[in-house]
């Protein structure tokens, strides 16, 4: 009962960092059932299972506070489902020898380009209102759908800032469609594990726990997706995905490192991480000030020139 209960906070935690930023929900999720030794498809499997709901509550609550574009959803949601249904597959054909260290690596990559991505270069904002293209949407949307199911997670880290980097959709909507179409991959996904493992090892309480989680979390994720720094979250959540997947291949087969390699490896990662979060926190201060003089000085020069066709 404890572990269900447990597994439902890391449900509600992840779509609150899934649903107001537009990823995470599945890397996370995935990380801590390959922490406490579950099967990587398996593992992969629940995770999807319980996006399904998660999935669709959060789509339904983003499309409540108007945060979805449904061209892009339809766009890379359907080569998203095409790619998720053939990564589950290969998946579910890999030993769980292969398969562990090899999740960790992908999610391990992923953590980092989270991690580098928003710790860096924030959010764009160029281009603003420009039409995204279906040969940019399909061919990302296949991409990132496979790598979701063979990782574990991925739909978001590959397509939110993709999306946010064309600085052509504004950053909710894209959170919003991103995190609809979801909904699709899901699907296919948990098809493809069903088909590849006729349920083996699948944990239908933790899909439970995990999805009552989620579906909880879901309206408060939208709602907060208009407030919360996504700068920071976005350092916070790579940083946490690099060290447990670090953690996960140093004590793996492949390395199978001492702990006179492993502890100082995980010092400099905490290290690495805490600065990290330390220039996000400075940079998110920094940008609103500037947005902050920058909205004074605008109001002032309206003042001015109000003034100006008055005397005029």
């Amino acid at each position: 009962m404890r572990q269900l209960v447990l597994l439902a906070l890391v449900g509600l935690g992840a779509q609150l960092v899934d649903g107001s930023l537009g990823m995470a929900y599945g890397v996370t999720s995935t990380t801590l059932l390959l922490a406490i030794g579950t099967n990587p498809a398996a593992a992969s499997a629940t995770v999807h299972l319980a996006e399904i709901g998660t999935t669709l509550a959060s789509g339904l609550s983003h499309w409540r506070f108007g945060n979805v574009d449904w061209k892009v959803v339809a766009k890379i949601g359907i080569p998203g489902a095409v790619g998720a249904f053939a990564g589950a597959t290969f998946l579910s054909s890999l030993s769980t020898e292969v398969a562990a260290p090899v999740m960790s690596v992908l999610l391990l990559v992923l953590g980092l380009y989270i991690l580098i991505r928003f710790t860096t270069l924030g959010l764009p904002r160029h281009n603003l209102g420009k039409p995204l293209r279906k040969r940019f949407l399909a061919p990302l949307g296949l991409i990132a759908g496979f790598v979701d199911s063979t990782g574990g997670g991925g739909w978001g880290p590959v397509g939110t800032p993709a999306i946010l980097a064309s600085g052509r959709l504004e950053p909710r909507k894209t959170i919003g469609s991103i995190d609809t179409s979801e909904f699709l991959v899901a699907v296919a996904a948990s098809l493809g594990f069903l088909f590849g493992l006729g349920g083996e090892g699948v944990n239908f309480s933790w899909v439970l726990a995990l999805l009552i989680g989620g579906v909880v979390a879901a309206p408060v994720a939208a709602w907060l997706v208009r407030h919360i720094p996504p700068r920071v979250l976005g350092s916070a959540v790579g940083g946490l995905i690099v060290v447990t997947n670090v953690r996960t291949l140093l004590k793996s087969d492949w390395i199978d490192a001492s702990d006179g390699v492993r502890y100082p490896v995980y010092i400099a990662i905490y290290v690495v991480w805490a600065l990290a979060l330390l220039y996000s926190i400075r940079q998110y201060r920094a940008n609103r000030e500037e947005e902050r003089v920058e909205a004074i000085a605008a109001a002032a020069a309206k003042q001015e020139d109000d003034k100006t066709e008055a005397t005029a």
